[in-house]
């Protein structure tokens, strides 16, 4: 409830698109069950307002209602029109009341695309967006829409300079590993970055595989090692991160880098039925020789795909949604990583959130004790 009350704080900051005698309902009254019914897994302007019916006893408690709840055509009119930037806020100025500690803790950036937000008769691109994913919290911290003239290299500092990452240990895939990138976690985020090294980057990427090569002969170079096995249905995979430090060894393929200290080599073995394959992959980092903590770095980051981006998906049905007109797609994606923060911490344990959410709907009071605490 406290939390809820806090949003709605929050929400009235956000400036309303329609002019004065437009207005039946609050904006704040139309967002918040826009964001409740998102938490309970509903998708549409139609299920916002069942939901918003179904309910309206409850949201009495944060808002009047005097004119009782919005249509499905209201909610779809209103959030064609919002400002995407300011729906951004709310969810950054919330996160920032939830005090995170992120010391230490891996905040993972990647992109997802909406599939069902193309329009192929008005040549429309799907909605891409960047998010922040704070692994251990389970919280998006933030979100950047991608146009689709620029691609992640251009938006990622755009994201980064919005969040408060002190002492986080950030990751990107191979798209973000650039100098200013770099440049940014450490200088303004005061936080450490893990960045996966591809041929992208040709010059840096041969020289840190002769480095390992150079590695193996003693020649100085400080090493660290770290290996896990992971068993099940049928597959065993092990994990091997060997990491060296870098000083002057990279010469002028490591100049430009901020705190440019370790290099780590993953080896990735997977046997299957008998079947074994092998992959490798290269990082750099800012952390301190330490192989443990790099590989659980690494290893955290597809927390995002496999956590953030699979629920979106398949729990709160993502790809699957058709609205693509004005700002709704923006608006919308954001409503549902606000709901997601609120959902996947506070899922009753050995429950999914899809059943938590099937349970929200058929008892009126398991909401309220599980998602919003009330």
């Amino acid at each position: 409830m406290k939390e809820l009350v806090t949003i709605m704080s929050i929400i009235r900051e956000v400036e309303d698109p329609r002019i004065d005698r437009t207005k039946l309902h609050d904006l704040e009254a139309i967002i918040l069950i826009a964001l409740c019914s998102s938490v309970c897994g509903m998708t549409g302007w139609e299920e916002f307002e069942a939901f918003g019916n179904a309910k309206i006893d409850w949201f009495r408690k944060f808002t009047p209602l005097t004119n009782g709840i919005p249509s499905h055509d209201t909610f779809r009119r209103v959030f064609e029109r919002i400002n995407p930037t300011h729906l951004q806020k709310v969810l950054a100025d919330w996160i920032k009341t939830l005090d995170i500690c992120l010391e230490g803790k891996v905040v993972a950036i990647d992109g997802k695309s909406l599939r069902s937000s193309f329009d192929k008769t008005s040549n429309l691109a799907p909605l891409h967006t960047i998010s922040a994913w704070a692994v251990d919290s389970r919280l998006v911290l933030g979100e950047c829409e991608v146009d689709k003239k620029e691609n992640e290299i251009t938006k990622i500092p755009a994201l980064l300079e919005l969040l408060e990452l002190k002492g986080a240990i950030v990751t990107i895939d191979a798209m973000g590993c650039q100098k200013e990138i770099a440049k940014i976690i450490v200088e303004k985020n005061k936080a450490d970055y893990v960045l996966a090294l591809k041929k992208n980057h040709p010059g840096l990427y041969d020289e840190v595989q002769l480095l390992f090569k150079s590695a193996q002969y003693n020649l100085g170079i400080k090493t660290d090692s770290y290996e896990s096995i992971d068993k099940g249905h049928g597959r065993i995979e092990t994990r091997t991160c060997i990491c060296l430090e870098v000083g002057k060894w990279l010469g002028d393929a490591g100049s430009g880098w901020t705190k440019f200290n370790t290099v780590a080599k993953l080896i990735s073995k997977r046997k299957i039925k008998g079947k074994e394959t092998e992959q490798i992959r290269y990082f750099i980092s800012s952390l301190p020789l330490d192989a443990p903590k790099i590989a659980k770095a690494i290893r955290d980051h597809w927390g995002i795909e496999n956590t953030l981006h699979w629920s979106l998906d398949v729990v709160f049905g993502e790809d699957s949604i058709h609205i693509r007109k004005d700002n709704s797609p923006k608006n919308l994606s954001i409503i549902r990583r606000i709901a997601f923060s609120l959902a996947k911490p506070r899922t009753p344990e050995k429950m999914t959130t899809k059943r938590a959410q099937l349970w929200s709907i058929l008892d009126p009071n398991f909401a309220d004790r599980h998602f919003f605490r009330v």
